[in-house]
């Protein structure tokens, strides 16, 4: 990672988009004393509007450094918590709940098994394995009704991404940090000088997801960014869920318990509506009637809103973040897609580390920027 300017706490930083990354990149900076200022517009931000599964043992994606970097995030939940003072054991925002998790038949299973035990030995946060019987999945979650088995890990996690997000930002504020709303122009001078809403920063974290293109090609970069639509169905069930496991079927739509009878169904991925946010009724039906394939009674559930929110991905599906080089002052970070709760916390703490001239938990250099932003020539 190439070096910057170094900064020291009465230098003043901007940090442009509120999701996980930028929320936590602001807590930990205003933790650290900087003076912060976060930027947000607060629309179609991929967090607002996400609950997430934290399980990342489980994915058979072949990216071993995406794995490496989601294996960390989800290390690095309890620590993050702890840290925000919310409880390991109570918490609206996180709670380890265990995942069930199908696949199409038996054999697939026991190969799944079989990595999540190999992967355990170096991720003991994966917790306990167990084979469900399709006629013990009752004891899980009541509502499921399945012929097949289900692997379940006791280390699974549900996390609500708007609250997670609210807490940051209300723990970065009570540490000094500014918070402003609206749309922002980011500029640079003949001296690298970064100036965010004509107001000038030591350094600026740009944590904006999709919309990283809008900001940095006014300023002669080329962004390998794509927008994707994602949709989730919040449902209320006369049930005391609680303490259900997060259910990941044998495909996209997940069914996410949180406390109080609250179902979240979802999410789609929907790679040719760009920047779209309106709720679409085919999809959310669709969607549904998928997921009570598993939960009959979801048929019947209250549905009480929709959230709809823009992934950001790379062309490769890989996530980068880091210094622009061109600018070492500059940092970004994108291209998280569907995992963005899992690895955005440890991207965001990371950034403030390296900002701070510490040691990160991992190399930089292995989600490199420069693949993804690039300066043309002729600007």
């Amino acid at each position: 990672m190439k070096e910057g300017k170094i900064v020291t706490q009465n230098q003043e930083i901007a940090v442009v988009g509120a999701g996980i990354v930028g929320a936590t990149t602001a807590f930990y900076l205003a933790k650290k004393g900087y003076s912060v200022t976060i930027y947000d517009e607060g629309t179609g931000q991929a967090t607002a509007a996400a609950a997430g599964i934290i399980c990342p043992w489980l994915s058979q994606r072949r990216n071993k450094k995406w794995y490496h970097l989601a294996a960390s995030g989800a290390k690095f939940y309890p620590e993050l918590m702890t840290d925000l003072g919310e409880s390991l054991t109570d918490s609206a925002i996180y709670q380890q709940v265990g995942t069930l998790l199908f696949k199409k038949n038996e054999k697939l299973l026991l190969k799944l098994e079989k990595l999540a035990k190999e992967r355990r030995e170096t991720a003991p946060e994966i917790g306990d394995l167990t084979i469900v019987a399709s006629d013990q999945l009752h004891d899980y979650v009541p509502i499921l009704n399945s012929s097949q088995a289900a692997l379940f890990a006791s280390g699974g996690a549900r996390v609500d991404g708007e609250l997670l997000t609210r807490k940051l930002i209300e723990q970065a504020v009570e540490l000094g940090a500014t918070f402003q709303q609206g749309k922002v122009a980011l500029t640079i001078d003949a001296e690298n000088q970064l100036f965010v809403q004509s107001k000038k920063y030591a350094q600026v974290v740009l944590a904006v997801g999709a919309w990283l293109p809008e900001l940095l090609e006014p300023l002669g970069f080329t962004v390998d960014i794509r927008p994707q639509k994602g949709q989730l169905l919040c449902l209320d069930i006369p049930e005391e869920t609680t303490n259900w496991p997060v259910v990941m079927p044998d495909g996209e739509k997940d069914i996410i318990p949180f406390n109080n009878g609250k179902i979240i169904v979802g999410a789609t991925h929907e790679n040719d509506k760009g920047y779209d946010l309106t709720p679409t009724a085919p999809e959310l039906k669709l969607m549904l009637a998928e997921a009570s394939e598993l939960a009959p009674s979801l048929k019947q559930a209250i549905q009480v809103s929709t959230k709809v929110g823009t992934r950001a991905y790379t062309s490769d599906f890989s996530p980068f973040f880091g210094q622009v080089s061109e600018c070492p002052q500059l940092y970004v970070a994108s291209g998280l897609g569907s995992s963005g709760l899992t690895t955005g916390p440890i991207i965001g703490k990371m950034i403030a580390q390296a900002i701070h001239q510490e040691e990160t938990e991992l190399d930089f250099v292995d989600y490199p920027v420069a693949d993804y932003v690039v300066e043309r020539e002729n600007k």
